[in-house]
């Protein structure tokens, strides 16, 4: 999937991806993970979330990364802030109330830029890349945030009955790609109410991630 895809998703308001409210498995689940205040939250592919002002409100340090200058630029705008930008190589860094955002490729994101991280909340990015891309996802995810616990959203349908994206992520998978490092729990599980992937009888899951390798 080309990047030209997103830009144009944004460029045309084509938004059904993104959530007017909070995550509801994050209200839900996020006090079960014993993060203590202060502690630095990661949020891939994060577009414009209100999940990340949340997060913040909550006491807690936030960082994303996303592709698309205008969906940074559109979050910062609804906050009424006007970000501190600085050039980080290939990528730039917005800096305003509270919250970073790195704007560029993800996999051009290294450890030393991102810095220390204690939880990745991975709502909307594994679940936006088709198949082809997600093991190589996981295994810069992994290169990133070693050890760091996940609390990672996916969906399940019968992939052949709707196309992507939102992807359909199955357990299976789930456990292919991240299985050997990391012990899953799964903290709920829903059907999709409405829409196409409620017509093909989609779940969404709530999964936490923790790192058992070591």
């Amino acid at each position: 999937m080309e990047a030209d895809f997103w830009m144009q998703k944004w460029d045309k308001g084509e938004l059904g991806f993104h959530q007017s409210v909070v995550n509801p498995f994050l209200a839900a689940h996020l006090q079960e993970l014993n993060l203590v205040a202060g502690s630095r939250v990661f949020v891939p592919l994060c577009g414009k979330s209100l999940d990340m002002v949340w997060l913040r409100d909550q006491g807690f340090q936030v960082v994303g990364i996303e592709l698309v200058p205008s969906a940074v630029a559109q979050f910062f705008d609804a906050l009424d802030v006007t970000p501190e930008i600085t050039v980080c190589g290939e990528l730039q860094r917005f800096s305003g109330a509270g919250i970073e955002v790195f704007v560029g490729d993800f996999f051009a994101l290294t450890p030393a830029l991102l810095g220390t991280v204690d939880l990745v909340y991975d709502r909307a990015a594994l679940v936006a890349l088709p198949a082809e891309i997600r093991r190589r996802y996981a295994e810069k995810m992994m290169q990133l945030c070693r050890a760091v616990p996940q609390l990672l959203v996916t969906f399940d349908y019968e992939q052949s009955l709707l196309a992507g994206p939102p992807f359909s992520v199955p357990e299976a998978e789930v456990q292919r790609l991240y299985g050997a490092q990391y012990g899953l729990i799964c903290l709920d599980s829903v059907a999709v109410s409405g829409g196409p992937r409620g017509d093909v009888g989609a779940r969404e899951i709530a999964w936490q991630l923790v790192w058992q390798n070591d």
